[in-house]
C-alpha cells in the first residue's frame, strides 16, 4: 500500500454522495418539503419536484380565490424554493401514467408524497345528483383555470343562479360565497381568465346562503376570511342574533380560542343588519342542515333541519324543517385524498398511513417512502401549516438516512429522471418551461390591464412552452 507523506499533497477530499429526493407534488407542501431539504447541512440533497401540472404552487394557484392578491402573493416566496440549484421542477408528469411508482423509486434514493387531498366530500343526501348541485372543488377549479375545470357544468349552473346555498363554514365556504357575490368591477383586476369573468358579470346571482351545521364557536374560517364579507362593495351581510347566543360550552370555547372570539366579535357587529334594496345578501345560518335537495330536472330548493349542539360539540337534529329556495347548491363539507397507484391509502380518512411522515405497509415502514401535506394529515390548517409539517417529515427522512435505512448514492447522474420520462414518451416541464408559461400569463394580463391572466387549458399552457423554445433556437 502506497503511503502519503507528510509534505505530499493529498489531493482534495472525495466528494459526499448526494441524497437524491424526488417530491411529488409541487404545491406548498411538497416545496416546503424541498425548501427543508436544502437547507439542512447533514447531507448533500438533489431534489426532484414533480407535479402532474406543467405548473407549481397546487393550491396556492388553483385553490385560493383570485381575489385575494395577499394570499395568492405567497407564491412570490414558494419560488425562492423553485430557484434552488439543488432543485429541479418537473411538471406535466402524471405518476402511474408517465412514470410508475417502482420506476420512481428506481431513480432516487427517497421520495416523498405530497399530492394534496383534492377530491371532495359528499353530503350523503337526496338529490345531491341533481344539475346545479356542485362540490366547492369544481368550481374553485373553475374560477382559478385549472386545465382540469368541468367549464360546461360550471356555467350551466351559474346562468341560473339567483339564490346559492353554500353548505359549509369553512374559508373556502367563505371563497365561495364572496366570490358570487362580487360585482364584476371588484372582480376586473384579478388573474381569473376571462370567460369566467364573462360567466360570474352574467349569473343572475342576488342571494346567498351560508349553512353551518352547528354555532359559530365551531365555525372553520378564519377571522381575515369573515371579514372580507363585510367589505363587498354591493352586497350585505345577515346573521340572526339567535345564532350567537352562546351556551356554557360555546362560552368555554371563546374564552379558549382567540380566533373563534374574534370571529364572534366581528358576527355580532352584524347582528341585525337588514337587507338594503337593490344590493344582494350572504346570509351566514348556523345550526341548520340540509337533508335534502328538492327538484325535478335540477335543483329548485333545499330541506334544512334545524340542529342543536351538544358539549363535545357535535350537531344533531330537532326535526324542525324548512325550505330554502335554491338553484344552486355548493357543497363545501371537506376535502379527501384521492388513491395513487402502488400507495396505500386509508379510504375512510382520505390520507396515506404513516408513522412521523414514514409510509406504512401493513403497518411497518417502508423504506425510503414518506408523505407530508394534506395526504399526510388530513385538510386541515392553513397554508403555512405545510411548514412545520414538512420539517416533521424531513427530519423523520434524515433520521432514517442516519440510521442507515435510506442510503445517499443509491442512484447516479443527474438526469436519470428526466431521461426516464422521456423514454417513457413523457413531455416533462421543467423550471424554464414553467417561466416561459409564467411569461405568457403576464403579457396576457398585460392586454387586458391587468398583472396576469390565467392560462385555462392544456394546450394554451404547453403551447407557451412550444413557442418560448422554438424562439430560442
Amino acid at each position: 500500500m502506497r503511503v502519503v507523506s507528510a509534505d505530499e499533497d493529498p489531493g482534495p477530499p472525495s466528494p459526499r454522495p448526494r441524497l437524491r429526493v424526488a417530491v411529488v407534488g409541487a404545491g406548498p407542501a411538497g416545496i416546503y418539503t424541498a425548501e427543508a431539504l436544502t437547507r439542512q447541512q447533514e447531507v448533500p440533497v438533489a431534489v426532484d419536484l414533480i407535479d402532474r401540472l406543467p405548473t407549481p404552487f397546487g393550491l396556492v394557484r388553483h385553490g385560493i380565490a383570485p381575489d385575494h392578491p395577499k394570499m395568492r402573493a405567497i407564491r412570490d416566496t414558494l419560488h425562492r424554493a423553485l430557484d434552488h440549484p439543488a432543485v429541479r421542477f418537473v411538471g406535466n408528469v402524471e405518476i402511474g401514467r408517465d412514470l410508475s411508482c417502482r420506476e420512481l423509486h428506481a431513480a432516487v434514493d427517497a421520495v416523498v408524497y405530497t399530492y394534496g387531498a383534492a377530491l371532495d366530500r359528499q353530503l350523503g343526501i337526496p338529490g345531491e345528483e341533481l344539475p346545479g348541485s356542485l362540490a366547492a372543488t369544481a368550481l374553485v377549479a373553475w374560477y382559478t383555470g385549472h386545465p382540469d375545470a368541468d367549464r360546461a357544468t360550471v356555467e350551466a349552473a351559474l346562468a341560473r343562479a339567483r339564490s346559492v346555498v353554500v353548505v359549509g363554514v369553512g374559508n373556502v365556504a367563505l371563497d365561495v360565497a364572496r366570490v358570487l357575490a362580487r360585482t364584476p368591477a371588484e372582480l376586473e383586476s384579478t388573474d381569473m381568465p376571462q370567460h369566467v369573468l364573462d360567466a360570474l358579470a352574467a349569473a343572475p346571482v342576488e342571494q346567498v346562503t351560508v349553512l353551518g351545521r352547528r354555532g359559530p364557536a365551531q365555525a372553520t374560517f378564519t377571522t381575515q376570511e369573515l371579514r372580507e364579507l363585510g367589505e363587498l362593495a354591493e352586497a350585505d351581510v345577515l346573521v340572526d342574533p339567535a345564532d350567537l347566543e352562546l351556551d356554557a360550552a360555546a362560552e368555554e370555547r371563546v374564552a379558549a380560542d382567540r380566533v373563534v372570539a374574534r370571529n364572534l366579535a366581528v358576527l355580532r357587529e352584524w347582528a341585525g343588519h337588514t337587507a338594503r334594496p337593490g344590493r344582494a345578501t350572504v346570509t351566514l345560518r348556523f345550526f341548520t342542515r340540509p337533508v335534502r335537495l328538492l327538484g325535478e330536472d335540477r335543483v329548485a330548493g333545499v330541506e334544512v333541519e334545524r340542529t342543536v349542539v351538544d358539549a363535545d360539540g357535535r350537531a344533531s337534529g330537532t326535526g324542525e324543517t324548512t325550505v330554502l329556495p335554491a338553484d344552486l347548491v355548493v357543497r363545501s363539507v371537506g376535502y379527501r385524498g384521492g388513491e395513487l397507484p402502488e400507495l396505500p391509502l386509508d379510504p375512510r380518512a382520505g390520507t396515506v398511513p404513516h408513522d412521523l411522515g414514514r409510509v406504512l405497509r401493513g403497518g411497518a415502514p417502508s423504506p425510503g417512502e414518506y408523505v407530508a401535506g394534506w395526504i399526510k394529515r388530513g385538510p386541515t390548517g392553513v397554508v403555512g401549516t405545510n411548514k412545520h409539517d414538512a420539517r416533521e417529515t424531513v427530519a423523520t427522512l434524515l433520521a432514517d438516512v442516519a440510521a442507515g435505512v435510506v442510503r445517499p448514492g443509491g442512484v447516479s447522474g443527474d438526469d436519470d429522471l428526466v431521461t426516464t420520462l422521456r423514454a417513457n414518451g413523457a413531455d416533462p416541464v421543467l423550471l424554464e418551461d414553467w417561466r416561459a408559461i409564467d411569461a405568457a400569463e403576464v403579457a396576457l394580463g398585460a392586454t387586458r390591464g391587468r398583472a396576469r391572466t390565467t392560462l385555462h387549458e392544456w394546450e394554451s399552457l404547453l403551447a407557451a412552452v412550444r413557442e418560448a423554445a422554438a424562439r430560442a433556437r
